[in-house]
């Protein structure tokens, strides 16, 4: 009995994601040309599974994405505002630890 719960733990402690955290990334997004922008880059956002936050600022021409990294990445991020017809770039700080 004790070791089919040491077992049953065990597997529990091997299928969560061990380096899972959420991360905040700020895409640059220029084609934003109208303050009704961001509330469709915003919605194909949050569309992302584990995207958990979004900030979006027209007069910055950016977003902000708090996400899970084991859930996505910044490439799905920046798919996602490109299919919504508003192409991004992480900004350079966020590139350079890329």
């Amino acid at each position: 009995m004790k070791a089919r719960f040491a077992f049953i733990a065990l597997l529990a402690l091997l299928s969560t994601p061990a380096l899972a955290a959420l991360q905040t990334v700020k895409l640059s997004v220029p084609g934003m040309t109208c303050a009704a922008c961001p509330i469709t880059v915003k919605a194909a956002l949050n569309k992302v599974d584990g995207v958990s936050q979004v900030d979006v600022s027209y007069a910055d021409l950016e977003a902000v994405v708090t996400f899970d990294d084991a859930r996505t990445s910044v490439e799905a991020l920046t798919e996602a505002t490109t299919n919504a017809g508003y192409p991004s770039t992480p900004t350079s700080s966020q590139a350079d630890r890329e």
